[in-house]
């Protein structure tokens, strides 16, 4: 009939779908291919590094970390102090025969550090074999006196020193030092009144007092005072001001600034009693004008004469 449907050839129509599945199949190859090549290549990469990396190590290893060459044979410690260089090599914690390039200085530097009188470090690698330790010692200035009770009952008195920038030293033993001490703390000025709780050796008290007390110390050294009187003991208890003792039992009252200034009127003040045999029993030079002034008795005032400065400790 006119209307009867012809047949198709379905052979053609599907040839279009064979060729796109067949260049699917190509495609899906190519990529992996691509990403076999791809990851090939980054395991090599990575492994040859890992080897290369692995070769330095042994190299490094064998001719410099392990090479007797570099074993350490002499270690050159020096201090401008009193401390024995034996001392600093114990400290220090390195031994004859370790390895010099291998040798953490860092941390050479912070067991040195760690020690409350020890103020600055250097270290120096010598090639082939020689360690140098530099430092630099705190000196002390000052003492702080803590009474504690005993384990037996009784009362015993624990001593730190302070030096000029308010560092809490442990005072040394002698044994350590390579110079006497020849009983320093014992001429030192004790500070008293500060919290002790600020007391932690290696840090630095910040009390603005107890930083007054030091700057007033090492001021008087240099002062037109120096020789005449000591200064036995400075008292930070009360705000604003510092109390120092002399050796002649006068208390003399600084204010926390201009100590330079107040030390030339107590020099001025000294003057007028020692032309009128008078010695001063408290003076409060914290006070800018009219300056009060007490003198002892003539029976309690002792005879006095110039004394000689302290001297400072040794340094090399």
């Amino acid at each position: 009939m006119w209307f009867k449907r012809k047949p198709k050839n379905r052979r053609l129509h599907r040839l279009p779908v064979l060729n796109v599945k067949l260049r699917s199949d190509q495609v899906r190859a190519t990529r992996t291919r691509l990403a076999a090549l791809t990851g090939g290549i980054l395991f090599g990469t990575v492994f040859g590094l890992y080897l290369l990396w692995r070769t330095g190590e042994w190299m490094l290893d064998k001719f410099v970390y392990e090479n007797s060459e570099f074993a350490i044979q002499r270690i050159d410690a020096r201090t401008d102090g009193v401390i024995a260089p034996d001392q600093l090599r114990r400290w220090s914690n390195v031994k004859l025969g370790d390895n010099l390039i291998a040798l953490d200085l860092a941390a050479v530097k912070r067991n040195l550090e760690m020690v409350s009188a020890i103020g600055t470090v250097s270290i120096e690698r010598v090639l082939p074999r020689t360690l140098k330790i530099s430092i630099t010692e705190r000196d002390p200035v000052a003492q702080v006196n803590i009474p504690q009770a005993g384990a037996a009952g009784g009362i015993r008195v624990t001593v730190f020193q302070l030096d000029a920038e308010g560092f809490v030293l442990q005072p040394l033993d002698p044994r350590l030092c390579d110079i006497p001490l020849a009983q320093m703390s014992n001429r030192l000025p004790v500070i008293s009144g500060l919290n002790v709780f600020q007391l932690q050796p290696g840090h630095r008290v910040e009390s603005p007092q107890v930083q007054a007390a030091l700057a007033l110390i090492s001021a008087f050294a240099h002062s037109p005072m120096a020789g005449l009187v000591d200064m036995r003991r400075l008292d930070v208890s009360a705000p604003g001001v510092v109390v120092a003792t002399t050796d002649q039992g006068g208390e003399i009252t600084f204010g926390l600034t201009n100590l330079e200034q107040q030390l030339w009127r107590w020099r001025e003040i000294y003057d007028l009693g020692q032309r009128q045999n008078k010695t001063v029993a408290s003076l409060n030079l914290a006070v800018s004008n009219n300056v009060p002034v007490r003198w002892m008795e003539p029976s309690a005032s002792p005879f006095t004469t110039p004394k000689p400065v302290n001297p400072a400790r040794k340094r090399r």
